[in-house]
């Protein structure tokens, strides 16, 4: 059943439509059956319609829904592929080996850097490639190009990796995907008869996710449509968050107004969250710009989010694995959970604390990380006294500067991290190596989720968390200009709409100027001193009872949660029942032993 504003679209089954979707609001359903509508309706036969999307698991949901609504032979792709088709069917000779990642080539390159830069993350340098080939500056064009943009390391170092990469894929007669589109793009410019024959067998195009098209996209677009509006364009300005990689929300925002007559359908009505979730994200729009777009529950009322401040970052996971454990007792899956962070360096911390907890975790697993593998490898032989050096010798740094790749700033963290947790083991490589394996393995496809912002975009979670909600990481210190900081709160955005029915927010630093947006202005709450006398009855409550029960001390309650209840002092079971972290069943089993604890 759709509601009218999906109706409205459907209905619609000729260009130029522009369909701005909130999150959560059913978009893949309303795009594949106005499709299917333009088909059944006679505007078009299915071998007319091309439906693109960014990738190839997103084409072929649309392509399998629109099966099972009995519309066969749409032809469903990504730009890239659909690209490729075309290069293979008009171009006199192939247009070369696909290279299925710039990493191979990049490693080699970086090799022959300046030894400052020479470990840096091959994916950083890809990254700044494809923010150059998706606006179409070739090298000879970069430097003057950058603006106000900066690159994982220094401009003049860049453009030699840039020249070397195009170089090298030259002589291995190697294309990467960018190539795909801009030789398409050539091909079209170039003979006349091959773009009619295009526009003659596609008449009318779907682009799903149009927020995230980028110039070398969007001119390909400009090709297949000529001066042809049979398009319908699909997306959120809100979710617009790979400027990184060229993509602008520009596109989709000026589309009415390329067309002047266009059909603009408002998707706001949300399948997915709760009316206490929507409403704390829905606090942002003011500041997001672009469409506006506020969306309306459809879901039943569920818990308020959990904000909290604490007032160090010592003891942000525990209270976040003790959450986890009580809505993990209250019937939610693990894996039905997900911490999301800005970068990968932060999720070393959540690794330890779930694994000292024994609550598996998948994801930004530590040891899949680029810094684990070549440190180990490289200490192969040697004693773990020698971790030190050898880190150094693979570009670790005392102090990180600004202006270094994501990427980069993972692996400078992860070596830091390494080294610190080798200084304070006592045995060979080998024995740290599985120790780390136990501690930071990751459990394929069980337990909670980890995943970066970026990562979780398009999936969805009964339970979400958001940990590091500071200045410096949620925005990233790299965010200085407007444009960037508009991105970033658009991350936040984006995290928040994950939830469906559980969300807690939390921050120990600097709190994010976002949380006076959302109406938080929670001072940090004063540290509890160790040597506390109220704390220390706690603890000593809790070894005998952990020693009696047969159990590990945090299973009972974890240091933060003993923190916070020192600073509540509750003095009943109700207001202890208000601690974070004091779930029902632990309420009923020790509150009146803490309770006790605490009156000495």
């Amino acid at each position: 059943m759709l509601n009218s504003e999906q109706q409205r679209a459907v209905d619609a089954v000729r260009g130029p439509v522009c369909i701005l979707a909130g999150a959560g609001s059913g978009k893949t359903t309303t795009i594949t059956h106005r499709v299917a509508n333009q088909v059944e309706s006679r505007a078009f036969r299915a071998d007319e319609i091309l439906a693109v999307s960014f990738t190839d698991k997103a084409a072929g949901e649309m392509r399998g829904r629109l099966e099972l609504l009995g519309v066969p032979g749409i032809r469903c792709a990504t730009f890239h592929a659909a690209a490729l088709g075309q290069l293979r069917f008009f171009a006199s000779e192939p247009p070369g080996r696909i290279l299925a990642s710039k990493a191979l080539p990049l490693r080699h390159i970086g090799n022959s850097l300046p030894r400052p830069y020479r470990f840096r993350p091959a994916a950083d340098l890809a990254t700044e490639i494809e923010w150059a080939k998706n606006r179409r500056i070739p090298p000879s064009e970069y430097l003057g190009s950058l603006g106000e943009h900066r690159p994982p390391i220094p401009e003049d170092l860049m453009l030699r990796v840039y020249s070397s990469y195009e170089r090298r894929k030259s002589e291995q007669d190697w294309i990467d995907f960018e190539d795909l589109i801009e030789l398409t793009i050539q091909l079209f410019d170039s003979d006349a008869g091959a773009l009619e024959q295009v526009r003659d067998r596609y008449r009318a195009f779907t682009v799903d996710e149009y927020q995230d098209v980028n110039l070398l996209q969007q001119t390909l677009l400009d090709r297949w449509l000529g001066d042809r509006d049979e398009l319908c364009a699909v997306g959120d300005d809100y979710q617009s968050i790979y400027a990184f990689t060229g993509a602008s929300p520009e596109y989709l925002l000026e589309m009415p107004k390329r067309f002047l007559h266009a059909t603009v359908v408002r998707l706001e009505e949300n399948y997915r969250s709760t009316p206490e979730i929507l409403e704390f994200a829905n606090r942002l729009v003011p500041k997001l710009g672009g469409a506006e777009k506020v969306l309306r529950p459809t879901r039943p009322a569920g818990p308020e989010p959990v904000t909290r401040s604490f007032a160090g970052p010592e003891l942000e996971p525990g209270f976040v694995v003790e959450r986890i454990r009580e809505l993990h007792d209250g019937g939610i899956a693990y894996e039905e959970m997900a911490i999301l962070f800005r970068t990968n360096a932060r999720s070393a911390d959540y690794e330890e604390a779930l694994s000292e907890a024994g609550i598996p975790s998948q994801g930004a697993a530590l040891m899949a990380r680029q810094a684990a593998k070549q440190l180990l490898k490289a200490l192969r032989g040697l004693p773990l006294s020698d971790v030190r050096r050898v880190a150094r010798d693979q570009g670790m740094l005392e102090t990180i500067p600004d202006r270094l790749g994501e990427r980069e700033v993972t692996r400078q963290n992860d070596l830091a991290r390494l080294v610190k947790l080798a200084e304070a083991f006592d045995g060979t490589v080998d024995e740290f190596a599985a120790n780390l394996e136990e501690r930071f393995g990751s459990h394929a496809g069980r337990g909670v989720h980890l995943l970066t912002y970026h990562r979780a975009k398009g999936l969805e979670f009964e339970a979400v968390f958001l940990p590091r909600l500071e200045e410096k990481e949620l925005p990233s210190k790299l965010s200085k200009t407007p444009d960037a900081l508009a991105e970033e709160r658009r991350l936040l955005y984006v995290g928040l709409t994950r939830a469906k029915r559980e969300l807690t927010v939390t921050w120990a630093g600097k709190p994010s100027r976002f949380l006076a947006e959302l109406g938080l202005r929670e001072p940090a709450a004063k540290p509890v001193e160790p040597d506390d006398p109220a704390y220390e009855a706690l603890k000593s409550w809790r070894l005998e009872t952990a020693r009696s029960e047969e159990k590990p001390a945090y299973v009972i309650f974890h240091n933060s949660t003993l923190a916070e209840i020192v600073r509540r002092a509750p003095r009943s079971k109700e207001e202890l029942a208000a601690v974070p972290g004091v779930g029902p069943a632990k309420l009923e089993r020790y509150g009146d032993a803490v309770l006790a604890a605490l009156s000495g």
